[in-house]
Protein backbone atom coordinates (compact mmCIF):
# COMPACT_ATOMS: atom_id res chain seq x y z
CA UNK A 1 0.00 0.00 0.00
CA UNK A 2 1.24 2.78 -1.29
CA UNK A 3 1.22 6.60 0.73
CA UNK A 4 -1.62 8.08 -1.86
CA UNK A 5 -3.55 4.93 -1.05
CA UNK A 6 -2.84 4.67 3.04
CA UNK A 7 -4.04 8.69 3.07
CA UNK A 8 -7.46 7.59 1.35
CA UNK A 9 -8.11 5.41 3.43
CA UNK A 10 -7.50 7.62 6.42
CA UNK A 11 -9.88 10.12 4.94
CA UNK A 12 -12.45 7.83 4.53
CA UNK A 13 -12.31 6.48 7.63
CA UNK A 14 -12.33 10.34 9.07
CA UNK A 15 -15.52 10.82 6.77
CA UNK A 16 -17.43 7.69 8.12
CA UNK A 17 -16.22 8.77 11.84
CA UNK A 18 -18.22 11.86 11.49
CA UNK A 19 -21.46 10.85 9.99
CA UNK A 20 -21.59 8.33 12.53
CA UNK A 21 -21.59 11.14 15.28
CA UNK A 22 -24.06 12.79 13.46
CA UNK A 23 -27.53 13.41 13.18
CA UNK A 24 -28.24 13.46 9.31
CA UNK A 25 -31.70 12.45 9.38
CA UNK A 26 -33.16 15.73 9.15
CA UNK A 27 -34.72 16.03 5.64
CA UNK A 28 -34.09 18.68 3.05
CA UNK A 29 -37.50 19.05 2.51
CA UNK A 30 -38.99 19.49 5.38
CA UNK A 31 -37.15 22.37 6.04
CA UNK A 32 -38.95 23.64 2.81
CA UNK A 33 -42.47 22.89 4.16
CA UNK A 34 -41.33 24.48 7.45
CA UNK A 35 -40.12 27.69 5.51
CA UNK A 36 -43.60 27.56 3.48
CA UNK A 37 -45.52 26.97 6.45
CA UNK A 38 -44.26 30.49 8.24
CA UNK A 39 -44.71 32.22 5.05
CA UNK A 40 -48.08 31.17 5.33
CA UNK A 41 -48.65 32.31 8.71
CA UNK A 42 -47.04 35.79 8.02
CA UNK A 43 -49.11 36.42 5.40
CA UNK A 44 -52.08 35.51 7.48
CA UNK A 45 -51.15 37.27 10.06
CA UNK A 46 -50.13 40.61 8.47
CA UNK A 47 -53.91 40.62 6.98
CA UNK A 48 -55.34 40.15 9.87
CA UNK A 49 -53.61 42.84 11.46
CA UNK A 50 -53.62 45.41 8.27
CA UNK A 51 -55.38 44.35 5.62
CA UNK A 52 -55.65 43.39 2.04
CA UNK A 53 -55.13 46.91 0.43
CA UNK A 54 -52.13 48.02 2.57
CA UNK A 55 -48.94 48.59 1.48
CA UNK A 56 -45.74 46.95 2.57
CA UNK A 57 -43.92 49.58 4.53
CA UNK A 58 -42.27 50.63 8.44
CA UNK A 59 -45.07 50.32 10.71
CA UNK A 60 -44.61 52.56 13.78
CA UNK A 61 -47.47 50.52 15.81
CA UNK A 62 -47.69 46.84 16.45
CA UNK A 63 -50.02 44.46 17.84
CA UNK A 64 -53.64 45.45 19.89
CA UNK A 65 -54.67 43.68 22.98
CA UNK A 66 -57.73 42.20 20.78
CA UNK A 67 -55.50 40.06 18.07
CA UNK A 68 -52.77 38.77 20.62
CA UNK A 69 -55.19 35.74 20.97
CA UNK A 70 -55.47 35.24 17.27
CA UNK A 71 -51.47 35.95 16.33
CA UNK A 72 -50.92 33.54 18.79
CA UNK A 73 -53.12 30.49 17.59
CA UNK A 74 -51.46 31.15 14.18
CA UNK A 75 -48.28 31.35 16.09
CA UNK A 76 -48.55 27.84 18.08
CA UNK A 77 -50.44 26.04 14.70
CA UNK A 78 -47.24 26.74 12.34
CA UNK A 79 -45.11 25.17 15.55
CA UNK A 80 -46.93 22.07 15.95
CA UNK A 81 -47.27 21.44 12.13
CA UNK A 82 -43.85 22.34 11.72
CA UNK A 83 -42.49 19.84 14.57
CA UNK A 84 -44.87 17.47 13.03
CA UNK A 85 -43.38 17.54 9.86
CA UNK A 86 -40.06 17.51 10.34
CA UNK A 87 -40.16 14.69 12.97
CA UNK A 88 -42.29 12.77 10.18
CA UNK A 89 -39.87 13.18 7.38
CA UNK A 90 -36.65 12.48 9.68
CA UNK A 91 -38.43 8.91 10.53
CA UNK A 92 -39.17 8.19 7.21
CA UNK A 93 -35.57 9.65 6.07
CA UNK A 94 -33.68 7.65 9.50
CA UNK A 95 -36.41 4.23 8.84
CA UNK A 96 -34.73 4.36 4.91
CA UNK A 97 -32.01 4.01 6.25
CA UNK A 98 -32.32 1.13 9.00
CA UNK A 99 -31.45 3.38 11.58
CA UNK A 100 -33.29 4.84 14.59
CA UNK A 101 -34.15 8.73 14.74
CA UNK A 102 -33.91 8.45 18.39
CA UNK A 103 -29.68 7.63 19.00
CA UNK A 104 -27.42 9.44 21.58
CA UNK A 105 -26.31 11.75 18.79
CA UNK A 106 -30.22 13.02 18.09
CA UNK A 107 -30.44 12.84 21.58
CA UNK A 108 -27.16 15.27 22.14
CA UNK A 109 -29.05 17.85 19.58
CA UNK A 110 -31.92 18.42 20.91
CA UNK A 111 -30.35 19.11 24.27
CA UNK A 112 -27.99 21.53 22.77
CA UNK A 113 -31.04 23.49 20.92
CA UNK A 114 -33.27 23.36 23.92
CA UNK A 115 -31.77 26.02 26.06
CA UNK A 116 -32.00 28.62 23.53
CA UNK A 117 -35.34 28.20 22.56
CA UNK A 118 -36.67 27.73 26.06
CA UNK A 119 -34.62 30.89 27.09
CA UNK A 120 -35.99 32.75 23.92
CA UNK A 121 -39.72 31.17 24.56
CA UNK A 122 -39.52 32.68 28.04
CA UNK A 123 -38.36 35.76 27.16
CA UNK A 124 -40.90 36.24 24.72
CA UNK A 125 -43.41 35.45 26.86
CA UNK A 126 -42.23 38.05 29.34
CA UNK A 127 -42.02 40.54 26.77
CA UNK A 128 -45.85 39.68 25.53
CA UNK A 129 -46.83 40.20 28.97
CA UNK A 130 -44.41 43.54 29.30
CA UNK A 131 -46.82 44.61 25.57
CA UNK A 132 -43.41 44.78 24.06
CA UNK A 133 -44.65 43.46 20.97
CA UNK A 134 -42.16 45.54 18.89
CA UNK A 135 -39.00 43.01 19.99
CA UNK A 136 -40.81 39.58 20.28
CA UNK A 137 -39.76 38.83 16.72
CA UNK A 138 -36.00 39.90 16.97
CA UNK A 139 -36.20 37.87 20.08
CA UNK A 140 -37.54 34.33 18.43
CA UNK A 141 -35.13 35.07 15.40
CA UNK A 142 -32.29 35.59 17.97
CA UNK A 143 -32.23 32.47 20.18
CA UNK A 144 -33.39 30.48 17.62
CA UNK A 145 -30.62 31.06 15.41
CA UNK A 146 -28.37 30.43 18.99
CA UNK A 147 -29.84 26.77 18.98
CA UNK A 148 -28.90 26.34 15.47
CA UNK A 149 -25.65 27.21 15.81
CA UNK A 150 -25.24 24.96 18.81
CA UNK A 151 -27.43 22.02 16.81
CA UNK A 152 -25.25 22.52 13.97
CA UNK A 153 -22.01 20.30 15.82
CA UNK A 154 -24.05 17.25 15.97
CA UNK A 155 -25.75 17.54 12.03
CA UNK A 156 -25.18 19.17 8.64
CA UNK A 157 -22.31 22.15 8.23
CA UNK A 158 -24.92 24.08 6.75
CA UNK A 159 -27.67 24.97 10.24
CA UNK A 160 -24.81 26.95 11.63
CA UNK A 161 -25.00 29.54 8.65
CA UNK A 162 -29.04 28.97 8.91
CA UNK A 163 -28.52 30.27 12.80
CA UNK A 164 -25.90 32.98 11.90
CA UNK A 165 -27.97 34.64 9.19
CA UNK A 166 -31.13 34.03 11.68
CA UNK A 167 -29.11 35.74 14.39
CA UNK A 168 -27.95 38.48 11.91
CA UNK A 169 -31.56 38.97 10.98
CA UNK A 170 -32.90 39.25 14.42
CA UNK A 171 -30.05 42.09 15.38
CA UNK A 172 -31.58 43.86 12.21
CA UNK A 173 -35.51 43.88 13.58
CA UNK A 174 -34.59 44.99 17.19
CA UNK A 175 -32.78 47.63 15.07
CA UNK A 176 -35.89 47.90 13.18
CA UNK A 177 -39.02 46.93 15.11
CA UNK A 178 -41.14 48.38 12.23
CA UNK A 179 -40.26 45.77 10.13
CA UNK A 180 -40.53 42.91 12.34
CA UNK A 181 -42.80 40.86 10.09
CA UNK A 182 -40.71 40.94 6.96
CA UNK A 183 -37.51 40.19 9.29
CA UNK A 184 -40.18 37.30 10.39
CA UNK A 185 -40.95 35.77 7.50
CA UNK A 186 -37.09 36.24 6.13
CA UNK A 187 -35.77 34.18 8.85
CA UNK A 188 -38.10 31.56 9.40
CA UNK A 189 -39.54 31.72 5.81
CA UNK A 190 -37.21 32.47 3.09
CA UNK A 191 -34.15 30.87 4.79
CA UNK A 192 -36.19 27.98 5.64
CA UNK A 193 -36.40 27.09 2.40
CA UNK A 194 -33.24 28.36 0.73
CA UNK A 195 -31.51 25.33 3.84
CA UNK A 196 -34.02 22.90 2.65
CA UNK A 197 -33.01 22.94 -0.46
CA UNK A 198 -29.49 23.32 0.13
CA UNK A 199 -29.58 20.12 2.01
CA UNK A 200 -32.33 18.46 -0.47
CA UNK A 201 -29.88 18.95 -3.29
CA UNK A 202 -25.92 17.70 -1.30
CA UNK A 203 -27.03 14.91 0.54
CA UNK A 204 -30.19 13.05 -0.74
CA UNK A 205 -29.86 13.61 -4.26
Amino acid sequence: MNQKDLINQIGQIRSLMEKSSKFMSISGLSGVLIGSYALIGAAVAYIMLYGFNSQFGYRDHYVNRESIPALLFIAFAVLIVSIGTGYYMAQQKAKKAGQSIWNPTSKALFQAMAIPLLTGGVLALILLYQQNVGMIASTLLIFYGLSLSAASSFSFRELRWLGVLDIVLGLLALCFPGYGIYFWAAGFGVLHIIYGLIVHQRYEK
